[in-house]
């Protein structure tokens, strides 16, 4: 079996992604399987914020290699350098205790969780609302620069 993407990666298919992946982290949190969950969530906001990069990306331009290297990664702080949105961040959170809070616990994932075992139920509900808060979640702010 091929390990090949069906699409090419580009900015729809990372939103898409995503969303996609904040579903199956809900599955997963209904279910009891914290850590899977707990990862998605993680991974579901490394997707918003790759998808805010591409569209930043001029479609004809070649990329500079450090700009390159910098974006395959799964560190969300450096994502969100990449992504030009840190200072808006900084002023948000600023502004916003809650997205402060929220923030504080997503930038918390890393993408080492995937092997990570006993995760616990709150620690999984946790990262999901800090994502998914309508008022004031990492996602929903994200999404608005995608």
């Amino acid at each position: 079996m091929s390990s090949k993407l069906v699409n090419p990666l580009n900015r729809r298919l990372l939103q898409e992604l995503a969303r996609e992946r904040v579903r199956d982290a809900r599955a997963l949190l209904q279910n009891g399987r914290y850590a899977a969950a707990h990862y998605l969530c993680g991974y579901a906001v490394e997707c918003a914020l790759k998808a805010c990069i591409a569209k930043a990306t001029n479609k004809h331009d070649f990329p500079d290699l450090e700009a390159a290297r910098a974006v395959h990664t799964h560190n969300l702080e450096q994502l969100l350098g990449s992504a030009g949105l840190k200072s808006a961040l900084d002023n948000a959170r600023r502004a916003d205790n809650s997205l402060d809070v929220n923030w504080s616990i997503v930038v918390g994932w890393k993408e080492t969780n995937r092997y990570r075992t006993g995760i616990s139920k709150q620690q999984a509900h946790e990262l999901y609302q800090a994502i998914t808060d309508r008022g004031n979640g990492v996602l929903k702010w994200v999404k608005t620069f995608w």
